[in-house]
């Protein structure tokens, strides 16, 4: 049970256990920060990776068990630490989603980070549960305009492109690498995506050395898109392998919502228009996402009209776009905020009627209804005043934007949506450009 010294931003009666974070130095740099409040803080390395973003080698602990001991090393660890908190990055993958069943039965706070749902310049963070498992899910736009009657923060404009990309694909590399050659000490590690660690690594230090390559192709792509004079949607893809793909939509493969897309285009959307698919920027070929664009394009013979273009900024293209379409992709965010017509099919916590549209594909290819510009705004309001925190995982300057206001928001004895509410949320900075 949570102390009164502990709701006045002090944690010298918590006790934190950190699971697995984002890639790179986030977590050990928010553990500092925690520690300074007061609290005592633990880390469980679950593989080389973890273990080496972490200095602080006596408050480290190794699990080096088959994952089918976890529940039962968890829930050991949390009683003889006498874990009050645990802090975990994403909250469905498998070693997760135990830790935090046995955490909710036990009554302990469950810190949740995630990429932003208002990416690039702000990251997510929630309590009990993210994406399809947000509190966002079951709330209505009534009731965030209703908490947010004592608040008159001005919307910033959403940025155009990602802040430490680089940084991201540099620390996803170095971190399987250690997994590789490291992982002596973890022999019963298994990674919670279907590949091997020696291909994740190989994709990430690819993806790296390709960059500038890819770079090159894009803007020659995104050109003869801006420059040639039809009309087009977007099809928004993601990454096959992410959370929200596998656990919170219809579709098991990325071939599944290509079909779907190419199939209700050729049916419903005039003969002038184009089609443009977005890959994720992350995309690191894992899968054949362009050859499979190509041969549905021929199957349904519109591969003339049908445009691919890997990563990069999202901004250029939407500015002329009529409409898209997603999974579920946090870049439906950006759609929403450009008054741009919106289809999804997963679970997604910006789906509100008031600006998602519910037409039948081909219907909404043929003619999208537009989305309720004045709900999105006071939703994307309620966003930024709750579960948005500004700054990143990756670059030096977004962590340091980001320890400004995360870690009070961690001691705080409400969550971020119950703080608004209840007065007590700590007013927000304005976005500034993190470089």
């Amino acid at each position: 049970m949570m102390t009164q010294a502990a709701t006045a931003g002090d944690g010298s009666s918590r006790v934190f256990l950190f699971l697995q974070g984002p890639h790179g130095p986030f977590f050990q740099g928010l553990a500092k920060m925690v520690a300074r409040s007061g609290a005592v803080v633990w880390r469980v390395a679950f593989n080389a990776g973890d273990a080496f973003f972490w200095n602080d080698k006596s408050t480290l602990i190794p699990f080096q068990d088959d994952q089918s001991q976890w529940p039962a090393f968890f829930d050991r660890v949390i009683a003889d630490k006498s874990v009050t908190d645990i802090v975990l990055y994403g909250d469905v993958r498998a070693i997760h989603a135990e830790a935090i069943a046995i955490a909710k039965d036990r009554g302990l706070t469950i810190h949740i980070f995630e990429e932003g749902y208002l990416r690039p310049f702000w990251i997510t963070y929630e309590r009990g549960g993210s994406n399809g498992n947000s509190r966002l899910m079951d709330m209505t736009i009534p009731q965030m305009q209703q908490a947010l009657e004592g608040s008159d923060m001005e919307t910033p404009l959403p940025p155009s492109h990602w802040g430490d990309m680089r940084q991201h694909v540099f620390y996803g590399a170095l971190y399987h690498w250690f997994v590789m050659f490291w992982n002596r000490r973890f022999p019963a590690f298994r990674p919670h995506r279907d590949l091997s660690v020696g291909k994740e690594f190989r994709l990430y230090l690819r993806r790296l050395l390709r960059m500038p390559f890819h770079a090159i192709e894009r803007r020659i792509a995104t050109r003869r898109i801006r420059f040639g004079g039809f009309p087009y949607h977007l099809a928004l893809l993601q990454l096959q392998h992410d959370s929200s793909f596998q656990k919170h939509s219809p579709f098991s493969t990325q071939t599944e919502f290509l079909e779907l897309v190419m199939e209700n285009f050729a049916e419903g959307a005039p003969q002038h228009h184009h089609l443009v698919f977005k890959a994720h920027p992350l995309e690191d070929g894992r899968i054949p996402v362009r050859r499979e664009i190509q041969r549905l394009a021929r199957q349904y013979g519109i591969e003339d009209r049908v445009h691919f273009v890997r990563g990069g900024k999202l901004a250029q293209l939407l500015n002329d776009a009529r409409s898209a379409v997603t999974v579920n992709s946090t870049a439906g965010q950006q759609v929403l905020w450009r008054g741009i017509p919106l289809k999804i099919f997963g679970k997604a916590v910006y789906d509100q009627p008031e600006f998602i549209t519910s037409q039948p594909l081909s219907r909404f290819f043929a003619g999208a209804i537009r989305p309720d510009m004045s709900a999105y705004r006071e939703y994307r309001r309620y966003l930024l005043e709750t579960s948005q925190v500004a700054g990143g995982f990756y670059s030096r300057k977004g962590r340091r934007q980001l320890m400004r206001h995360v870690v009070d928001m961690m001691l705080s004895a409400e969550d971020p949506y119950d703080a608004l509410k209840a007065g007590t949320a700590a007013p927000r900075q304005q976005l500034r450009a993190v470089k």
